[in-house]
């Protein structure tokens, strides 16, 4: 789909309220038009601020290697805005979490998730200042939240307040991209915050961490980060797609079978750093928090196979649900199972 002007319709997303950013993405599928042919051979491809090993992949230029694409790779600073470049055509392909995800394809946008980047584990977390007076769940009263709307720590965020017994509208919320989280919490101006890395880690030096989505999936409510592509894109692209796959596992085997070796001084930490920002010393600790699922599981009904019971998508829909008792999304769809495809994983293993 492409937008007469995604950059106004940029800008027109980023000052939504939060009812209204999730929302949008229903207006959004109707106001662009189709998409123009990509050129052969070239794609767009849209990363966020995210410590993963498929990062060195990127900074190597070894994805392009192996596909034979020349490819424009995009930084975003959170899901919502991947979401909404794949919706205006921009980009084919884009790292996006579990519950933006979730929230673009209730409300029209037609992806499909190919690849589980990481199962979020510890590596997002509330992390409160050190000074705000915050010892304990029921102190978030009256305080200021900072968290991007529509993400992964959004999501929980709202699920962590629910299950504390707090009242949304006995916080207040704001939305901020990691960057400016950052920038509020060394001014004082929030007194909590639900990022990840790299910007967790610096909030991390003058706060402490209040609860994390680890645990709060084991309350039930798992998050991850996967890619997703552009449906019509992907399959009319599947020697790309596999390639793709193809790479991001190998990337992700190099660090399973040299994880010693990643250590703050590697040349793979200082692509990393360089790559999203924040410092090489950071990136062991923040890789060890996430957890980096096999090929093999990829394919498996552990994530992205076994159809309406596969795990990926029993997250979509269990998220979708939750969204829509907030009152973040209108409606939750039938079935998840059409936006979540083992295809391009299966390939890729008949690749040598």
């Amino acid at each position: 789909m492409k937008s007469d002007n995604p950059q106004k319709l940029s800008r027109w997303f980023g000052h939504l309220t939060r009812r209204m950013t999730v929302a949008a993405f229903a207006a959004l599928a109707c106001v662009v038009a189709p998409a123009s042919h990509a050129q052969d051979k070239e794609v767009t491809i849209a990363y966020q601020q995210i410590v993963d090993p498929w990062v060195v992949a990127i900074a190597s230029g070894s994805i392009e290697k192996d596909t034979g694409y020349k490819i424009n790779w995009r930084q975003f600073e959170s899901g919502a805005k991947v979401a909404t470049a794949m919706a205006s055509g921009d980009v084919k392909v884009g790292v996006i979490g579990s519950s933006p995800l979730a929230a673009a394809v209730s409300q029209g946008l037609d992806l499909q998730l190919f690849w589980i980047l990481d199962n979020i584990n510890q590596a997002e977390a509330m992390v409160v200042r050190n000074g705000s007076g915050i010892t304990k769940p029921a102190d978030l009263k009256g305080k200021t939240i900072g968290v991007p709307f529509v993400s992964t720590t959004h999501y929980h965020t709202m699920f962590a307040l629910q299950h504390w017994g707090i009242n949304p509208s006995d916080v207040k919320i704001l939305n901020m991209q990691p960057n400016q989280l950052v920038a509020a919490w060394e001014r004082g101006d929030i007194d909590a915050a639900y990022v990840w890395d790299p910007a967790l880690a610096q909030l991390k030096k003058n706060g402490k961490v209040l609860i994390t989505s680890g645990d709060l999936s084991k309350l039930g409510k798992p998050t991850f980060d996967g890619i997703a592509v552009d449906r019509q894109w992907g399959e009319a692209h599947k020697d790309f797609m596999a390639k793709l796959v193809k790479a991001i596992a190998d990337a992700d085997d190099q660090y399973r079978k040299n994880t010693a070796q990643w250590n703050a001084t590697s040349p793979q930490a200082t692509a990393i750093a360089k790559m999203i920002g924040g410092s090489p010393a950071d990136v062991p600790e923040s890789l060890s928090l996430y957890a980096f699922p096999t090929l093999q599981e990829q394919a498996s009904s552990q994530w992205l196979g076994g159809g309406s019971a596969g795990r990926a998508t029993f997250a979509l829909k269990d998220t979708a649900n939750f969204l829509k008792d907030q009152k973040q999304i209108s409606a939750v769809l039938p079935d998840y199972s059409k936006f979540v495809t083992p295809a391009y994983a299966e390939a890729a293993m008949k690749l040598k």
